[in-house]
């Protein structure tokens, strides 16, 4: 691992993930995760003071384990259990049908496999488990996803592997779910980089 993505690339995401936009969404959807949950990409810990009272357990799962130890701090001012997993999202070390809930807010734009992932996510998930995602992708506009594919190499560099123009209800819908609700619009931003896609899925 280079210095860059140990040391600098982890405070640079805990940063960017920080702001108004993004809060709004995490606001919006984390509170309806309840149960036994994972989620996916974890990061430093950004979604924990939204999740309810409803919480029964939390799985945190991230690669990084710089950005897993901001979010060990972060738990300490939760009321539920958390326990972390240092492992990809391709490869979840839980039983398959144990979870409630799945959630993933800007992380499928970074996994190398996110259909891979998103069947590790459908295998845990219980029947009627549910998984709850925001994240950003390809927009709908022919130019802007030109402008999308112009800037996804170097992107693709700085920002730890985050690709600007995945179609994510399409690639969660070839994993086997089925989506019940679903936003999509602009966030406030340039627009190549803030297509959001906000909902939920079941098994299908």
């Amino acid at each position: 691992m280079s210095f860059y993505d140990r040391w600098i690339l982890p405070q640079l995401v805990d940063l960017c993930l920080r702001n108004k936009e993004a809060t709004r969404y995490r606001e919006k959807i984390i509170p309806g995760a309840c149960g036994t949950i994972l989620e996916i990409g974890i990061g430093s810990g950004l979604n924990l003071p939204f999740y309810g009272a409803s919480v029964e357990k939390l799985y945190g799962l991230d690669p990084s384990e710089e950005l897993l130890g901001m979010a060990r701090k972060k738990a300490r001012n939760v009321s539920f259990p958390v326990e972390f997993l240092n492992r990809s999202g391709t490869e979840i070390p839980l039983d398959g049908r144990s979870l409630d809930v799945v959630v993933t807010t800007w992380t499928l734009c970074s996994i190398p496999d996110p259909i891979k992932a998103l069947e590790e996510m459908r295998r845990v998930l219980k029947p009627e488990g549910v998984l709850i995602f925001a994240e950003h992708g390809l927009a709908p506009e022919l130019a802007v996803q030109k402008w999308q594919r112009r800037l996804n190499p170097l992107w693709n560099r700085i920002g730890g592997g985050c690709n600007l123009d995945r179609k994510m209800d399409a690639l969660i819908a070839a994993a086997g779910f089925a989506i019940t609700d679903l936003v999509t619009e602009y966030a406030k931003g340039p627009r190549p980089l803030s297509y959001v896609y906000c909902g939920r899925a079941r098994p299908a």
